[in-house]
């Protein structure tokens, strides 16, 4: 129509405006209307993508999405890489407490603070230490109830831990015990699910809907969790799963009575989503490829004879002696294998294929795969191998990135799991007066104060230890970082705990050799100046660009 403009937008061609002209233009193509909202453009006709609530998007596919997760964690040697290459940089051998008391607020004085925070330290290793006086079943201290508990997280999409309380006794002083149990048995009880088809939602006898077992109110805040006593798709009588509603926080204490370990992607996430989830079609075909592979390889492997007789199949030429480990003599199949001797009937012939195993583009295939796969889960492709045979710098850097989403789920997982459970016990420790805490439970400032604490875990590691540790110190020269900071980056140490035993070292050295002393400490600072002058000298003669690592 003349005077008419057409552009697309969206489903929608029906909105119009008048130009200044006069004319009038029907609004068919603006703004995301002509890029990825388009339904006009042949590439995306087809894309008809449509995404419901976190519920419908998330709860009703979780139980397939863990099942197929645990499975590929069992079976695909690059999903298990993942979970557990997440597992020791993240946990290691344990995150590991560290007091970190305000004294400013409490009034203390430095003294004061490192004694008590030494003390809370003591205390706390007494109870975390011991399998029986931490595990509500009797089989993990709390750092290997760290490592169960990410992993449950990572493959399931959330974990939970369930605060229960045992008596008392002399060898173990606190009543404090931790369940972790998996996310399956956190599910809405079938008879407050909602009439429809495939759903996991329900609503409690007190009017609160329940998200797959986690029961919010009325402005959204999770208030309970309904836990069964038995794994859903256990092999066991469906009316034997019975469900205990627990509630979120204690009414008197107001401390957690469940702990539940998730990361959020979407607003209004109830429950997680498996770590693994964007990345199960690739992996399940790369498991399925690298079989291809390895048995087409075995097959070309084996040297299998075929003798074509005219005598009868049965009779063994040659006086050759049957194979003891043959499975079949049906004289209709025939069987391949490392000596295998097999009698063809006449007339009888048998080709073979030339698949030239290994296939010439497997490693670079495979690369490619562990790339995109690694690119997801934000684990560089040369870390989930555990192939570094790139430069230097190449390496360095995949390393770096890695961490920091080590570093955060690290934080994130200290934040649901660590610092939960250490108020909890030390709520104990204060109320039994094992610990000394003024105010602990009278001012919530105080009480913070006193529960301030870091978790030190595994340090990234270094590939160039002199070239890292130089660069550490020269950042410590310039106030950049502390010493200590460097201490737990370097080596997860502790710098405190390390002065006083070189103290004690130097101690020793002195009454040993008193002449020699000031001379070897001369040395040894001299030493350590030199190597940064020349460390930093090649680094900015040379570069890293193109030197390999050893």
């Amino acid at each position: 129509m003349r005077g008419v403009k057409t552009i697309e937008n969206s489903k929608n061609t029906n909105s119009k405006y008048r130009a200044p002209t006069g004319r009038v233009i029907r609004v068919v193509n603006k703004g995301y209307g002509d890029a990825g909202a388009s339904w006009k453009k042949k590439s995306l006709k087809g894309f008809t993508a449509e995404s419901g609530s976190p519920s419908e998007d998330i709860d009703q596919h979780n139980s397939t999405l863990r099942q197929r997760a645990r499975m590929l964690y069992m079976a695909a040697p690059i999903a298990t890489s993942a979970i557990r290459t997440n597992r020791t940089n993240v946990i290691g051998c344990g995150l590991k407490l560290k007091s970190r008391i305000n004294r400013q607020i409490l009034g203390l004085t430095q003294e004061q603070a490192d004694a008590w925070e030494k003390k809370a330290e003591a205390e706390f290793e007494l109870w975390a230490s011991r399998k029986q006086a931490c595990d509500a079943t009797g089989v993990n201290d709390f750092w290997a109830l760290q490592q169960l508990t990410l992993m449950s997280w990572l493959m399931s999409g959330d974990a939970f831990v369930i605060i229960k309380r045992y008596p008392e006794t002399p060898l173990y002083p606190y009543s404090l015990r931790l369940h972790v149990i998996e996310a399956d048995r956190v599910s809405t009880p079938t008879n407050l699910l909602q009439p429809v088809y495939n759903t996991t939602e329900g609503k409690a006898e007190n009017g609160n809907r329940i998200f797959d077992g986690v029961e919010i109110d009325e402005n959204g805040a999770i208030v309970a969790y309904y836990i069964s006593n038995r794994y859903p798709n256990s092999i066991i009588n469906p009316a034997d799963i019975k469900w205990t509603r627990v509630e979120a926080y204690g009414k008197l204490t107001g401390l957690p009575n469940i702990l539940q370990i998730m990361d959020s992607e979407r607003p209004e996430q109830y429950r997680g989503v498996s770590y693994l989830a964007q990345v199960i079609e690739p992996l399940l075909q790369m498991r399925r490829y690298t079989e291809s592979e390895l048995m087409a390889a075995l097959v070309e492997s084996f040297f299998t004879a075929f003798i074509k007789t005219e005598s009868t199949p049965n009779d063994m030429p040659f006086n050759e002696v049957a194979p003891q480990d043959q499975v079949s003599r049906d004289p209709n199949e025939y069987e391949m294998g490392p000596g295998v001797i097999n009698v063809m009937n006449p007339g009888e012939d048998v080709t073979f294929a030339d698949p030239k195993r290994p296939s010439n583009g497997f490693d670079a295939f495979m690369r490619a795969l562990c790339e995109q796969v690694g690119a997801a889960l934000e684990i560089p492709a040369d870390l989930l191998l555990k192939a570094f045979n790139a430069s230097y710098s190449a390496s360095r850097a995949a390393l770096l990135e890695a961490w920091k989403a080590f570093k955060m789920r690290r934080e994130w997982f200290t934040s649901d799991f660590c610092r939960p459970i250490y108020e909890i016990w030390m709520s104990e420790a204060v109320a039994k007066g094992r610990i000394s805490a003024p105010g602990f439970f009278t001012d919530p400032i105080i009480r913070a104060a006193w529960l301030g604490s870091e978790w030190i875990g595994p340090s990234q590691g270094q590939l160039d230890p002199v070239k890292e540790i130089t660069a550490e110190i020269l950042a410590i020269g310039e106030g950049i970082t502390t010493r200590e900071q460097a201490t737990i980056k370097l080596n997860g140490g502790h710098w405190d705990s390390n002065i006083e035993e070189l103290a004690r070292e130097n101690q020793r050295l002195a009454e040993a050799s008193p002449s020699n002393q000031a001379a070897i400490g001369g040395q040894m600072q001299m030493k350590t100046s030199e190597i940064i002058r020349s460390v930093v000298n090649q680094a900015i003669k040379e570069g890293d660009n193109d030197g390999k690592h050893s």
